[in-house]
């Protein structure tokens, strides 16, 4: 006989796989990817959370201290430039015997502006220059003020190049930072040169008016669009106080750093009277001009 053998029925080797629908209730959240039942979170765990807020933090932080180490080197840069105008005023004036603006014969070494120098001596040039009065000081006026820069430039001893004129009247008319003044890397703000004295009023430009004549030839940093220099302000109390105390004695009337209280009614940079008088450091608003005496 012959017996018919059949081979076993092979066994599946794929489990069967349960359809999500029929495994019982899911916890919230979840959802089904596929037919396998994958499945994955829609939020946020604690940890990334964590990570993101650091990362903000650190942003925030950077960009805090990035504004610190801007407004330091800033403040720097006043110290800096104030005593390197200095330097090249000491300078010319060992060359030259004069101040620059206020030299004789400056149209001998530059040429002359015959537009603007009339009644001056020397060869027409372009843009030429104009002399001086002689009288040792640089006038608060639209001459020997502008001037001063220019032929400081002309010398070589600082960089540049300057018209040395502004309009008709320099209390007046609005200079042009770059062409006729130097700029300063404090924002928007301008050097300018004047010799300046006590007014007889309580806001004197540089002291209050009790304190005995004081004439002095100013390096003033400003950034007045027109008019007066000293109307408009750069820095705050602190920030006046700050280079001051590097430079100075950290007092405002005295040394050869000056702090003013100059047409402001409001927010004063200087409190006291002038025997006691220091900068306002509560004071957070930019009301004050610094100036250094030519010396």
């Amino acid at each position: 006989y012959y017996s018919l053998s059949f081979p076993r029925r092979r066994e599946s080797s794929l489990k069967s796989v349960t359809p999500h629908s029929l495994r019982g209730p899911q916890l919230a959240g979840w959802r089904c990817r596929n037919k396998c039942g994958m499945t994955k979170t829609t939020g946020f765990s604690l940890v990334e959370l964590s990570i993101v807020l650091v990362i903000l933090g650190l942003l925030v932080g950077g960009v805090l201290t990035g504004q610190s180490l801007i407004r330091a080197a800033e403040l720097r840069s006043v110290t800096t430039d104030s005593q390197r105008y200095i330097a090249a005023v000491n300078t010319f004036r060992d060359k030259y015997f004069a101040l620059p603006g206020d030299m004789t014969n400056a149209t001998a070494f530059w040429g002359k502006d015959n537009t603007r120098c009339t009644g001056n001596t020397g060869t027409a040039a372009t843009p030429g220059t104009c002399n001086g009065d002689g009288d040792g000081i640089v006038d608060i006026d639209f001459v020997e003020t502008y001037r001063f820069w220019q032929q400081l430039a002309n010398a070589g001893l600082i960089e540049g190049s300057y018209n040395g004129y502004v309009g008709t009247a320099a209390n007046t008319t609005s200079p042009t930072i770059g062409t006729e003044v130097p700029a300063s890397k404090l924002g928007n703000a301008y050097w300018q040169m004047a010799y300046l004295s006590q007014l007889g009023t309580a806001n004197f430009e540089f002291g209050y008016a009790s304190v005995p004549d004081i004439r002095e030839q100013y390096l003033i940093l400003s950034n007045k669009a027109s008019g007066y220099w000293l109307n408009n302000n750069v820095m705050a109390p602190e920030d006046a106080w700050n280079i001051d105390t590097k430079m100075d004695d950290g007092m405002p009337f005295t040394g050869r750093v000056r702090g003013s209280n100059w047409n402001v009614a409001t927010a004063a940079c200087l409190t006291g009277n002038v025997s006691t008088s220091t900068y306002n450091l509560t004071q957070t608003t930019k009301n004050c001009p610094i100036a250094f005496i030519l010396k």
